[in-house]
Formats: C-alpha cells, structure tokens, sequence
C-alpha cells in the first residue's frame, strides 16, 4: 500500500509538468491588473500550500524520525497536494504578480521532492542492505529535515510576492529584516529541542547549551561584521549593524571560553540584551516604525533576560540529579518532558531525599518556554517591520498597538505549532508510551550511540541499561 501510494505521487508529480502551462507572469504589470481582486482559486492555492508546508510535512518529518507507521501515507498525501496546489497556483484569475523567488522557488523545490520519492519507493524495496542502502537512509533522513526550512522560505517567497514587496532599492533592507528574524525563530527552536526534548543529546555532546549558542552567535558576528557595509559611506545604520557583527564574535568568544568543562554562562543571554537594546534604539522615518522597533527592542531583551534566569535561577540541581544515578537522560541543563525515552527527572530521586526542590523542578518546567517564545516573537515582529509593510500599515490608519497585538497572535500560534511537533517526536512512533504503566515499563535498548538509554524496570528504577544488558 506504501509503495502505491508513493508511485500515484510520483505518477501525479511528472504529469504535472506536462498538463500545467506555464502560468502568465508580466515584465510589468498595469495598476488594473495588480489591484484586481484576489480570486477564490488563489486563495485556495495559499491556504493549501501554507497547511502541507507548514503543517503537514513537518508532522511528517517527525514521525520519520521516529519510525511511525504514520510517516509514509502523511508524506505522500503532502506530495499530492503539493501537486494540487502548483496547479492551483498557474490556474488563478484576477489579480497578477511580477516574477518573483516565490515561482522560480517553486520549481527548485521539485528535485527535493522527487529525491524523497524516489529514496522512499527505493527503502520500500529493501534491496542493497549492506551497501547501497544505509547511505540511501541517511539522505532521505538529510532531505527530509530540510523541508521545515524549504516551506518556510517559500511561504516568505509567497508572502512577500503577495504584497508586491522588497523590489529596488527596498531588497537589501527587506532580506536584513527577513533573514534575522527568520534567525531568532531558528534559534528559538532548537533552543526548545534542547529544553523539551534534548537532555541526553546535550549530555552526550559533553557541552552545555552555551557552548553551542556561543559558537554560532561568534560565526555569525563573523559574517555580520564584514556584510553590513556597502560602499565608501558610512551611515549610522551601516556603523550600529557592523559594530553589532564585533559585539557577537566578541560575546560569543567569551562564551565559547565560559562554556569550558561544561559549565553554563550568560554571555549569549547578555548579547541579547545588547542587541535589543541597540535595535529599539534606531531612528526611523515613520513613528509607527519607531514604535515597532522599540518594541522588537524590549521582546528581544526579555529574551536574554529570561534566559539569564533560566541559567542562574531555574537550572536543575546537578547533585540530585547527576550523582543519583549515571544516566544520559538526567542533567542540570535541560528538563525533558516525561516519556519512556525521555523519563521525568523526579523519577531518578530517592524517595525522601530532602536535598531535591521539586517546587523549583515545577517552576523551571512552566519557565522554560519563556527565553524560546520571546525569540520567536521578536523574529515575528522584525520581520514585520519592514519600511514597505509600515508604510502599508500607516497607509490603512493602523495603529502600532494592533499591529504589534496581531504579531504576538501570530507568534502564539507559531510557538504552539513548534511545542505540538516536539510534543510529537516525544510522544510517537518507537518513543510513544507503552499501554503498561510507563514508570515500570522497559523499553528495547538501541546500539546507536543516538539512541538514549533508559531504565530497566526489572532491575530497579535505578539501575540503567548497559551495553552488557543488550540483547543479541
């Protein structure tokens, strides 16, 4: 049933090269036609779209990853949808669009489909086990972890060919604000991964959390310092963004040193701060531009801010935790939800050690989406503030209280969506909970070094799997 399903995709996906014409797309468009009225077909083909790319496959790609029986029938349905919706979107009415990244995006982004096609009908076949084979596993798992970042850069393509934005001189500013926001939303969820769902990961890697940030906040001052200045002029904007790119590779060589022996620091929470602080503080033509800024300003430095505390306040107690018992899935750097794969901390403490807050182990759980909704909102918020999208806001009357309240909205619902997929990596496929109870029930050990160990039930709840316990 797998195998056919792929095959009608793939059959589905090359008819569509030939029964789709190329939809008409003008050098330069009259004010009629760029005015007309959005058609129900295109409306159609962007709310299609934005639920397989955003919704539909990234569910898939986590129940690949953890082996749900969900993963193939999910994926193949996005595939014919995709299909759907490129017609849809060559076949609309009414208003038209100059080209844009949005349709040559579009086209670029069928070769990753049909690898995946193709890879997903050849793993069906089982063939090549020992040669071919685990490489083909390991680039289908590669492409498919990429197509979170795949819809989420063509959904912006869409977003912005719909408004007509970032053409002339506007481009430089508009992939400024585009790229860093998209940015912080990229850090905020992998710093998610690693508070729900990454202890043992981190353990493992034998470095703290910001080790990690600090290493990619330096890189990126890196490129910062030497991109942000065109010309012989300096502007203020040019000098503040170029000192920032300084400020990043300096913090972040601090907190690369910090980090040392696996210790936590507050550097990269710090530079937050510093870089919210000098974002809220640009001079901007329009007051309703200030204002957003200020405000992106003030989110970012809440960021760093709640971050700080999550380091120096809400950190587990490393004693109760990593003396206990010699775990990978215990630490004092992360708080993974409960499961089989990812049991609760609570559940390595003695019974009656006094020397374990469970007050404060409560409190870091409901704290710890603090630093990562915050990031996400301020990369929401800056890419709102685009000159071309205020000028549209100021132009239709809006205030910069609605339209910064419609950006949290929207942050609200990207952050649920962010915690959901986790929430699904934990909770499905070879990591969903067994029907017996799940503080007794051992699950099979992996040889995989990316695989954690758990407890063995039968021997205690403090006795750890080894290598030796494995079976053959």
């Amino acid at each position: 049933m797998a195998t056919r399903s792929f095959a009608y995709a793939i059959a589905s996906l090359l008819a569509s090269f030939g029964s789709v014409s190329a939809h008409e797309h003008h050098d330069e468009l009259s004010e009629v036609e760029a005015n007309k009225p959005t058609d129900s077909i295109l409306w159609i083909h962007i709310c299609l779209q934005a639920a397989v790319w955003g919704v539909l496959f990234p569910v898939g790609m986590v129940l690949g990853i953890t082996r749900s029986r969900w993963h193939v029938p999910l994926q193949s349905t996005g595939f014919v949808l995709t299909v759907g919706g490129y017609i849809l979107g060559h076949s609309h009415k009414g208003r038209m669009f100059l080209p844009s990244a949005h349709g040559a995006f579009a086209s670029v982004l069928y070769a990753p489909m049909a690898a995946m096609l193709f890879l997903g009908v050849y793993l069906k076949l089982h063939i090549h086990e020992q040669s071919i084979r685990p490489w083909a596993v390991r680039l289908h798992g590669i492409i498919g972890k990429s197509y979170p970042v795949f819809g989420w850069t063509q959904m912006l393509f869409g977003a912005i060919a719909y408004g007509g934005y970032c053409r002339g001189e506007e481009l430089g500013q508009c992939l400024a604000h585009h790229i860093m926001g998209s940015g912080f939303i990229a850090y905020a969820v992998i710093m998610a991964i690693m508070l729900l769902v990454g202890e043992a990961w981190v353990r493992r890697s034998g470095r703290s959390p910001e080790w990690w940030d600090s290493w990619v906040i330096m890189l990126w001052g890196i490129v910062n310092t030497f991109t942000e200045h065109r010309g012989t002029t300096w502007s203020v904007k040019d000098m503040q963004h170029t000192i920032l790119g300084v400020l990043w590779w300096a913090g972040g060589i601090l907190g690369i040193y910090l980090a040392r022996n696996n210790r936590r620091n507050v550097v990269p929470g710090v530079i937050l701060i510093l870089t919210g602080w000098a974002m809220s503080e640009h001079e901007q033509h329009l007051k309703l531009s200030t204002k957003v800024h200020a405000m992106f300003g003030i989110t970012l430095m809440l960021a760093g801010l709640t971050r700080i505390v999550e380091v120096c306040v809400f950190s587990l107690p490393s004693k109760s935790l990593a003396e206990v018992v010699d775990d990978d899935n215990t630490s004092d750097h992360t708080l993974a939800e409960p499961s089989p794969r990812y049991p609760s901390s609570s559940r390595y403490i003695p019974v009656g050690d006094a020397s374990v807050d469970t007050s404060k182990v409560a409190a870091a759980k409901a704290f710890r989406h603090l630093p990562p909704f915050l990031l996400v909102a301020s990369g929401v918020i800056f890419m709102s503030g685009t000159d071309e999208e205020l000028k549209l806001v100021h132009k239709n009357e809006m205030d910069h209280v609605t339209y910064l309240l419609i950006m949290f909205s929207i942050s609200f619902l990207l952050y649920t969506l962010i915690v959901v997929i986790i929430n699904l990596y934990a909770t499905t496929g070879r990591n969903a909970p067994a029907k017996e109870d799940r503080n007794t029930i051992a699950m099979t050990p992996s040889r995989s070094k990316w695989y954690s160990r758990v407890p063995n039930a039968e021997r205690g709840p403090l006795h750890v799997i080894g290598e030796d316990d494995e079976e053959e």
